[in-house]
């Protein structure tokens, strides 16, 4: 008999209840129009230990867009909102909305 591990081709992550607590977080996106009629995409609402200056670089790099982390939440430039709530929900997060 083998000592292989069966479950070594699985994709599964280091710690698991990181997805959990990701989808149990409700994440709120809203826009506002800043100086000069620039939009910008506000996400808010993270509750856990999330890498938010991760996260805003993968979804500025997915929009080809600017953007910053500031306190508790993500801002990025731009009129975006719909195509951010579809990022975040690919990633796994709970979107209100």
């Amino acid at each position: 008999m083998s000592e292989d591990d069966p479950f070594e081709d699985l994709d599964i992550p280091d710690d698991p209840m990181t997805d959990l607590d990701r989808a149990t977080e409700e994440l709120t996106t809203r826009t506002e129009q800043r100086r000069y009629g620039k939009h910008v995409v506000i996400i808010e609402g993270f509750q856990t230990d999330t890498d938010l200056d991760d996260l805003g670089s993968d979804l500025k790099s997915a929009l080809g867009t600017g953007g910053t982390v500031k306190d508790d939440h993500i801002e990025i430039q731009g009129d975006h909102e719909s195509r951010v709530r579809e990022l975040l929900r690919e990633r796994g997060y709970t979107v209100e909305g």
